[in-house]
């Protein structure tokens, strides 16, 4: 399977995902390219893929946006430690269904742990990327990085 056509299946199996997992209705602007520096917000998860397909997936927003879907999906209201905890599980819930889409299609795909990341952050260690906005009525925006690897 060709780099490009992984790539096209990720991203569509990313935006299948975010549409599954988020139990709102979404609006997912045009992917854009981009390369590295990455700044992230104020609060993020990282997850590593491997298998057929090797990169990164970043889930960025910020406390506001984050507590807004927490409070939405379980009813109360999320802060500090539970909701740097809901945050890494909004990750991996994005990640694992967007593995389930992969597999479909023939691409093997597993998922490192999330790592939560708190704070401005600068990314390197990538040459491309693609960026994914999505917007959440009354909530906020999330951005969503699929980092590549070679």
């Amino acid at each position: 399977m060709t780099v490009t056509k992984s790539a096209t299946e990720i991203l569509n199996g990313t935006i299948e995902s975010v549409k599954e997992v988020l139990p709102f209705d979404i609006s997912i602007d045009k992917p854009i390219l981009i390369s590295a520096p990455f700044m992230q917000q104020s609060i993020g998860v990282l997850i590593g893929l491997t298998g057929d397909f090797r990169g990164r997936i970043i889930i960025d927003g910020n406390e506001l946006v984050f507590g807004k879907i927490g409070e939405s999906m379980f009813g109360m209201a999320l802060e500090g430690v539970m909701l740097e905890s809901f945050s890494g599980e909004l990750g991996n819930m994005i990640a694992g269904n967007l593995t389930t889409f992969v597999s479909k299609n023939g691409i093997e795909m597993d998922i490192t742990p999330p790592t939560v990341l708190i704070g401005e952050t600068k990314m390197y260690g990538f040459n491309k990327a693609l960026r994914l906005p999505i917007s959440l009525p009354s909530i906020g925006e999330l951005t969503i990085i699929l980092m590549f690897e070679n």
